[in-house]
């Protein structure tokens, strides 16, 4: 376990340990760009440079590991002038738009230049200029303000899985761009917003709308999935202007898809119900809330005099919260309403009798990242669950085997095995899966579905998660 000193102060540390990471069990701060404890160590951007006893030259803090009698300073004259040296490469080509910029208020780059920055500038050159890429319509791009530190290039790779965004160019001409022209379609793609530390990606759901002193913050969970991602909701009166993730490692870590985070534009959207709306002679009529709450109990107070609460059904969305849902219960069981159901595209409730009271994961998220064999029955958690499939990607990534039973060809960010049948053949694969598990011997064609078989049985605790399409399935 080495032993350091940083700015006088003593630690042990763990073998592998950066100074970066030392610094920060200290409290020291240390200005980095491009370093992420997310994220590989790229080390490109050099603002950590600090000076190391006996090395002649200041070290990047976020790539040196420590080493035993180790001697750090983060604040002398050296690693001070080092740190302002690539301040000012950074800033030479940097455009003055924090008037307009939506990162203003929330900006690395500006909180770092007001504690680090050499104020007077010796480049008199002209600024260099490269060209905006239009990405998609989540993300908003301002390319002369990229410092080129290539976070947002690893998180399409190392999280997203898919490698949309490079470096192309070199020198004065290195830019970030997608290659080929063509979106960014990753379904965690906003995540780079939060990561660009300097105002070249940002939010064009969010833009121009407010500044980040402005906003209320809420804390919250998103409602679009049952992974329940920490969420920050934040408003401008009684609009809610963005929503952005917050930091939970045992769920989200600290990403959020982007249907958590993009979604709620669909508060303001022009084609939403903003009233009730009751049917007067055959047309839809906009009516208060207190008239249509009346005719909604008069009309159920009329068919429980006429037929009893035994004639009623009552249906809600999974999707509401859980206070909504006993709200919603209480108000009809206390009218005697037996007939109260969420499941509202499942078909077949046959197996009703053997589920539990509450049908959950029943393991944590950060398990998943250990399991060794999974089976995903009709499934497509990046769909789905993106930041639970962010789960299994790592525990591919880490060896797990991942099989796929599904009938249609899907996309994943994973290796997994497919096994793809028919439509309409969905029941007679699961039969004979059952059969092989049994012992049945495998048919020459069958050697995919006889994999999964053997994997299964020696297995020492496989995972099965089981998709809405199989639970939508008629039988």
């Amino acid at each position: 376990m080495p032993h350091i000193e940083i700015d006088g102060r003593e630690l042990d540390v763990a073998a592998g340990t950066t100074i970066l990471e030392a610094a920060r069990q200290l409290g020291i701060y240390i200005p980095v760009f491009c370093y992420h404890p997310k994220l590989s160590i790229a080390a490109n951007c050099r603002m950590c440079l600090v000076d190391v006893e006996k090395q002649w030259k200041p070290l990047p803090a976020c790539a040196t590991p420590c080493a035993d009698g180790m001697k750090i300073q983060t604040r002398s004259a050296k690693a001070k002038a080092a740190q302002q040296g690539v301040l000012e490469f950074l800033l030479i080509n940097h455009p003055l738009d924090c008037p307009v910029c939506d990162q203003g208020g929330e900006c690395p780059l500006q909180d770092i230049t007001m504690g680090y920055a050499n104020p007077h500038s010796f480049y008199q050159e002209e600024k260099r200029v490269v060209a905006d890429k239009d990405i998609g319509p989540l993300i908003a791009t301002e390319m002369t303000r990229c410092i080129q530190c290539t976070r947002c290039v690893r998180f399409g790779q190392e999280i997203g899985g898919i490698m949309e965004l490079g470096v192309v160019g070199r020198g004065e001409k290195e830019a970030i761009s997608t290659y080929v022209a063509k979106a960014v379609s990753s379904e965690l793609s906003g995540n780079m917003i939060d990561l660009c530390p300097v105002g070249a990606l940002t939010s064009k759901p969010f833009r121009y709308k407010a500044r980040s002193w402005e906003l209320k913050h809420t804390p919250s969970l998103c409602p679009h999935c049952s992974t329940g991602c920490n969420t920050d909701v934040q408003s401008l009166g009684k609009d809610v202007l963005r929503v952005l993730p917050r930091a939970n490692e045992s769920v989200n870590e600290e990403w959020i898809c982007d249907k958590g985070r993009f979604a709620y534009a669909g508060l303001a959207a022009s084609d939403r119900g903003q009233t009730p709306l009751l049917r007067v002679n055959g047309s839809l009529q906009p009516a208060s809330w207190a008239e249509a709450l009346e005719v909604a109990a008069a009309g159920l107070e009329h068919l429980i005099q006429k037929h009893g609460p035994q004639a009623i059904a009552a249906l809600i969305s999974p999707n509401s919260s859980n206070e909504e849902l006993f709200l919603f219960q209480a108000l009809f069981r206390a009218l005697g309403v037996a007939h109260i159901e969420h499941r509202l595209r499942q078909t077949d409730f046959r197996a009703d009798a053997a589920m539990p009271l509450y049908p959950a994961l029943n393991m944590s998220l950060e398990d998943l990242e250990r399991e060794r064999t999974v089976l995903l029955c009709h499934a497509f958690p990046r769909e789905q669950q993106p930041l639970t499939n962010h789960r299994l990607r790592k525990a591919a990534l880490a060896g797990a085997e991942i099989y796929a039973i599904n009938t249609v060809l899907r996309e994943f960010n994973f290796p997994v095995q497919g096994i793809f049948s028919e439509t309409g053949n969905d029941l007679g694969l699961y039969q004979r899966l059952e059969e092989l598990l049994r012992g049945a011997t495998a048919q020459s064609h069958e050697g995919a579905l006889a994999r999964l078989a053997t994997a299964l049985r020696t297995a020492e605790d496989p995972l099965l998660l089981i998709g809405n399409d199989a639970l939508q399935h008629p039988r």
